[in-house]
């Protein structure tokens, strides 16, 4: 309060004086203009006084510094981002120093918060030897993102560039919230490109990862929710038609744990292109082409019987189907099948529960091929049960399903209609619906389901009759 007074009447008293001082000067003079002339300029000048900046208020108080991100620039390590010499120590030390960073808390129990930290590739190609691993377990929320890793000519065939991975570890969980964002791997026919073990809530998100070995692309092993974006992978750089395509090998993803997800992703020319063996994974937006179809070969792999509990939607598989054993609960829906490319439920104990195999576009080159396929050289499927293949639709190849309906004509009094066709599993009809239409408006017959069997329906009556069977049935 003192100090606004002060800024108040300090330019009031100056101006008052200067209205005096002027009466005094101008005291014996005549002309009563130049008095008042006088006077207005007095008072503008006391007005530019009080705007003054020292008069308003002390100058501001400059902002404290404040810390900026820690970044750990490889290249100050001695990284060389020409890809020439060996940049394998100085990425490890990057790693051991965000590692050993100021903690900001913890995340789960035993992972200590890193506050954001990045280890920035700074655009350049680096040469790799051996993995790339944290000194130990009990780290989180990390980013390594913008450059290239290129495995070396001896780079180990049994291991992965990069590696979320403590065998000596005693946490429940190793690493959290770790993001691999903006990297071409290039694992130069060796390892693999990334291998995710038992951590949490790890992201790929625009990588792109190639020339892998007979071996993973990247390999998910317990732990919860990796995901892996808008990625490339392909053991070649090739966009179809190469001519080697028939020798290629190895996974693209290897999911051996729960809760993981692949969504707008490109895997090109794999021969399994993703291997499942965990529960409740979503596959979305994923585009393969792999010609498996045109050679034979395995296909998407959910390998899990009897737990499978995953969905693959809204996906493009060009010339590249789907291997199931023993499904449980299994979506499949929203996806283009191209080339020939179906879908094989495999028996392993003779289990399939809970399937919806439903919306999806299927196209072929009218060789017959069936969409949905049943294996069963180790056992028949005895339990069946809540299966809906239906709304498919279908081009140059021969649809099953789990719903179908027909009818016959004729004059006598038995209609027999065949679904061996259609229906997907042999002599399975849990449910029928028919309709039968006299065509002599006086006949009345009495008719019936008489049998159900190897797919076929018999509807008879107790009289001769012209008349028309509607059949509607589902397994």
């Amino acid at each position: 309060m003192e100090t606004r007074k002060t800024q108040v009447v300090v330019p009031v008293l100056l101006a008052i004086m200067t209205l005096m001082v002027s009466k005094v000067v101008f005291a014996g003079k005549d002309s009563l203009h130049e008095r008042h002339m006088a006077e207005l300029q007095a008072v503008k000048a006391s007005l530019v006084r009080r705007n003054l900046p020292g008069f308003v208020s002390p100058p501001p108080t400059p902002p404290q510094a404040v810390p900026g991100p820690r970044v750990y620039q490889v290249i100050s390590y001695g990284a060389d981002p020409t890809g020439k010499a060996d940049s394998t120590n100085a990425r490890l030390k990057a790693m051991e120093d965000a590692f050993d960073g100021p903690n900001h808390g913890v995340l789960m129990e035993g992972i200590n918060d890193l506050g954001g930290a990045r280890i920035d590739l700074q655009g350049g190609s680096y040469l790799i030897s051996k993995p790339l691993r944290f000194p130990s377990a009990g780290a989180g929320n990390l980013l390594i993102s913008g450059g290239t890793l290129r495995a070396s000519d001896d780079f180990p065939v049994d291991k992965y560039l990069i590696e979320l991975n403590d065998e000596s570890s005693k946490l429940q969980y190793i690493f959290e919230y770790i993001t691999l964002r903006d990297l071409l791997i290039d694992c130069n026919y060796r390892g693999g490109a990334i291998a995710v073990i038992n951590s949490l809530r790890t992201s790929v998100d625009n990588c792109y990862i190639t020339r892998f070995g007979d071996t993973n692309g990247i390999l998910v092993q317990k732990g919860h929710e990796t995901y892996i974006r808008n990625s490339f992978l392909g053991q070649h750089i090739t966009a179809g038609g190469d001519k080697g395509e028939r020798n290629f090998s190895g996974t693209a993803v290897n999911l051996v744990g729960n809760d993981n997800a692949i969504t707008d992703t490109v895997i090109v020319l794999r021969r399994d292109w993703v291997m499942i063996s965990g529960q409740a994974n979503l596959l979305s937006g994923v585009h393969c082409y792999n010609k498996a179809t045109r050679f034979w070969w395995n296909r998407d792999l959910l390998k899990l019987p009897g737990l499978t509990q995953n969905r693959i939607v809204n996906s493009y598989l060009d010339y590249t189907g789907i291997v199931a054993e023993d499904p449980v609960q299994l979506q499949i829906s929203g996806t283009f099948f191209l080339g020939d490319a179906f879908i094989l439920l495999k028996s392993i104990n003779g289990v399939v529960r809970g399937v919806n195999i439903v919306d999806n576009m299927f196209s072929g080159s009218d060789n017959g091929v069936q969409i949905v396929q049943l294996d069963q050289t180790n056992k028949a499927f005895e339990n069946v049960d809540q299966v809906v293949v239906d709304r498919n639709n279908v081009n140059g190849m021969a649809t099953r399903s789990t719903v179908a309906k027909a009818s016959v004509d004729g004059n006598g009094t038995s209609w027999t209609v065949d679904f061996n066709q259609v229906l997907l599993f042999p002599n399975l009809i849990k449910h029928v619906q028919y309709t039968l239409v006299a065509r002599d408006g006086n006949a009345f017959p009495i008719h019936a389901v008489r049998n159900v069997s190897d797919n076929r329906v018999v509807v008879q009556t107790n009289a001769p009759v012209t008349a028309q069977v509607y059949v509607t049935v589902d397994q």
